[in-house]
């Protein structure tokens, strides 16, 4: 169940990058909850592609 959780997120996350590429929602839509835990995510998710300890799509558990 963990497992799917985390594999849900991705997708929730996912989503909403789509809707604000779309037009659908802002990013200053969000809560600010929720935009601080998308930013910390893409900035963890940033660092470890930089260094080339995942490949694209990847997801950190």
């Amino acid at each position: 169940m963990t497992r799917s959780d985390l594999d849900f997120v991705r997708v929730l996350e996912d989503v909403i990058h789509l809707l604000m590429d779309k037009g659908v929602i802002r990013f200053t839509d969000l809560p600010d909850a929720a935009r601080d835990k998308l930013i910390a995510r893409q900035s963890l998710r940033s660092r470890i592609n930089h260094v080339g300890l995942m490949a694209e799509g990847d997801d950190v558990i």
